[in-house]
């Protein structure tokens, strides 16, 4: 099928909305929005009130551009708030891995295949990160490159400070089970390292997610595991969707409360949630009684 759409001008894109039954209370601010919001962006919100099988994909409940840009900025509000609290997280998981397995296996065990599952992709990895590296312009790599000369390849303090969060998990999860691995998974208060595995991946995405500005209000995920007897407070309801924000949202807490104890996500989330618009609270996977648990205290 041959793509024939063609581009349409602002106050056509507002036509073609109140033609499909979306409400507009000042259309000159409609357009101020349109100029710098695009029309093919705020369709992600548009989207979850519209009858998609139909061809003209009309509105099938009653709604305003006014709230679909209420939905947008809460959207925003909160992929910040997602985005700040994962920074602290990945720091601290960066730091730990780089500590345990140095103190255990020298400056460069990110280097020695012995360590991994899968030579593979520990060499696949590998490549990765060396990528990454000639990408960097952090001062200390160049020092490191200019003073020395063997090995080649920065320590792993270095190398493993500029990969992404996303190739560290990769590099995480490929480590053999060992006690450095599980000395990890306890620090954070957990006793299964499948599941420190799976958060790094999980918390991984969605900051990718929020550093690209895509939609994380009624977004599913990589189903997030819920830890079984963990070593502080986590959730007393456990038959939560672990595809939903919800459930990683609690596992983002759970973590920041070790890590942080002074952090203000817990409260600030709640704030947050007080203006969520449309009673799209549900949409994410929220119960109606989250506020009761202990966790978010």
């Amino acid at each position: 099928m041959k793509f024939s759409k063609l581009p349409i001008t602002i106050a056509e894109q507002i036509d073609k909305l109140k033609s499909r039954g979306l409400r507009f209370t000042n259309e000159a601010n409609a357009e101020s929005y349109l100029s710098h919001i695009s029309y093919y962006r705020l369709r992600a919100y548009t989207y979850p009130f519209q009858d998609n099988t139909n061809i003209d994909q009309p509105f099938n409940v009653d709604i305003s551009f006014e709230q679909i840009i209420e939905l947008y900025v809460f959207d925003r509000r909160l992929r910040l708030l997602i985005f700040d609290a994962i920074e602290k997280i990945e720091i601290a998981l960066r730091t730990q891995i780089i500590y345990r397995f140095s103190l255990n296996h020298g400056s460069h065990w990110q280097l020695k295949p012995e360590l991994y599952r899968d030579p593979m992709r520990f060499a696949n990895h590998l490549d990765s990160l060396q990528k990454e590296i000639d990408r960097s312009n952090e001062t200390f790599i160049d020092h490191y490159k200019q003073k020395y000369t063997n090995p080649t390849e920065p320590p792993c303090w270095m190398s493993l400070e500029v990969s992404s969060m996303g190739l560290l998990s990769k590099i995480f999860q490929n480590l053999s089970k060992s006690p450095e691995k599980l000395a990890i998974t306890n620090h954070f208060g957990l006793k299964d390292v499948t599941v420190i595995e799976n958060w790094i991946l999980c918390f991984s995405t969605l900051r990718n997610i929020c550093a690209h500005h895509g939609r994380v209000w009624n977004r599913r995920l990589i189903k997030i595991k819920l830890p079984t007897n963990p070593t502080y407070l986590f959730l007393n309801e456990k038959s939560v969707y672990p595809n939903k924000l919800y459930a990683t949202l609690s596992c983002i807490s759970y973590i920041l409360k070790i890590i942080s104890p002074g952090s203000t996500f817990n409260d600030r989330l709640k704030e947050l949630m007080k203006t969520c618009p449309l009673a799209q609270t549900k949409e994410m996977g929220f119960p109606k009684n989250w506020l009761e648990e202990e966790l978010w205290q």
